[in-house]
Order: structure tokens, then C-alpha cells, then sequence
């Protein structure tokens, strides 16, 4: 089983390096690193290009780019990884694992938030609870599926927002996701930033938007 991890970056130079390290024994093992640019105006393309196997850009958009990187990939699974999320150890054997002992077609890890406010780790409770209850994941918990099957389904559509849930809902109709409870490290900046109440409910106003079928923009 070959990995094809397809990273979206937009303006990540603060932080690539060290995220893009932590990647480079899955690259030793045989599986490859796609980046895919949004446009950065800051250093990101260059501090990565050494730390990848195909860096190229496209126009910004999680949507666009991931479609954009699944379409260069050579992998038998394709892995969606945010730019602030890093992978547990061994977590090409942990993909491998979770396929053998099921017939799914895709799935996700459990994710844990990275800051240490208590709120935090309810949040990331509450989104493996209602990924565990409804199947639908988010990009925080690192999606991955066999490439034939997310070909099958017609790949991410090119929508501003919420690419992860319309994904997820597609592939929800042909196969269960499979979780890895081993869990990914996401990022608790935007909670942090924005703060944590005020967060939640905008994404929360977000999802209703979507399910709703309101524009996003």
C-alpha cells in the first residue's frame, strides 16, 4: 500500500518546515508527500520544495487544491493532512491495519486539539463522538481513502466551504468510514485566536448553512 499525502498550503511558512519534517519517514518508506499552493505571498513554497515529491499550485481553495493533488497522486490511498495537523507514529500501518481488518473504502483518524485549555479537549471529544455517531468527518481528523473509490464518487467538488462534509457525505452512502483512535494533533490556534466560544458557533452557523443549502459567500 502506497500513501499519496496531499498537503493545501496557503501563506503556512511559519510552520511547514517542522510539519513537513515530521512527514519524512513516511517518505523513506516509500510513500509520497503531494503540496499543493494556493497562491502564498509569504515563504512556504520555498522552505518546502526540498521536503516534498511534487510541489505545484493552483487556485486558492481547499477544494480546488486537494482535487488538484488527487489527480497528480500515484498512491493506492490518498491521505488529506492540513498543514497543522501532525500524524501519529506509524501512521501508514495504522491506514494499513484499519483496512485489513474491515471491507471499508475509507475513513479517519481521531483528533485531539493542541493546546491545553480544557475546553479544548471537549471540543475535540464532541467532533470524535459526532464523527463516530454520524460518519461524516472533518479535515482536522486527516481523511483518508483508496484512490479508485474517492475516483468512483467524483473527488471533492469545487465549493468555497465544507468540501470535508460534502466528501464525507458522499462516501458515507457506499462505505462506512473506518477510525483510527490513534489520534492526529491539530492546531488549537483558530479556537485560541478567534476564542473558543465564538469559534464554535461560527462553525456550527457554517454547517446549518450548509445543510440548509444557503450560499456561503
Amino acid at each position: 500500500m502506497k500513501l499519496s499525502i496531499i498537503v493545501p498550503t496557503l501563506n503556512e511558512a511559519k510552520g511547514i518546515q517542522p510539519f513537513l519534517r515530521a512527514l519524512q519517514p513516511l517518505r523513506h518508506r516509500g510513500h509520497e508527500v503531494i503540496l499543493i499552493d494556493g497562491g502564498s505571498q509569504d515563504q512556504t513554497v520555498d522552505y518546502a520544495r526540498s521536503m516534498v515529491d511534487c510541489l505545484t499550485s493552483c487556485a486558492p481553495g481547499r477544494a480546488i487544491q486537494m482535487q488538484y493533488g488527487a489527480e497528480l497522486a500515484t498512491g493506492d490511498v490518498l491521505l488529506f493532512l492540513h498543514a497543522d495537523t501532525v500524524l501519529p507514529d506509524l501512521a501508514d500501518e495504522l491506514i494499513k491495519q484499519a483496512f485489513s481488518c474491515s471491507k471499508n473504502d475509507w475513513g479517519r483518524f481521531d483528533v485531539r486539539l493542541s493546546g491545553q485549555h480544557w475546553l479544548l479537549h471537549c471540543i475535540a471529544f464532541m467532533m470524535n463522538k459526532r464523527s463516530q455517531l454520524t460518519g461524516i468527518a472533518t479535515g482536522d481528523q486527516a481523511i483518508f481513502v483508496r484512490r479508485d473509490f474517492f475516483e468512483a464518487i467524483g473527488g471533492f467538488l469545487a465549493i468555497p466551504l465544507m468540501e470535508d462534509i460534502d466528501l464525507c457525505s458522499r462516501l458515507r452512502q457506499q462505505s462506512k468510514p473506518v477510525c483510527i483512535h490513534s489520534p492526529v494533533t491539530t492546531s488549537s490556534r483558530r479556537w485560541e485566536q478567534n476564542g473558543i466560544f465564538r469559534t464554535v458557533l461560527l462553525m456550527w452557523w457554517i454547517r446549518c448553512c450548509f445543510y440548509l443549502g444557503a450560499a456561503l459567500f
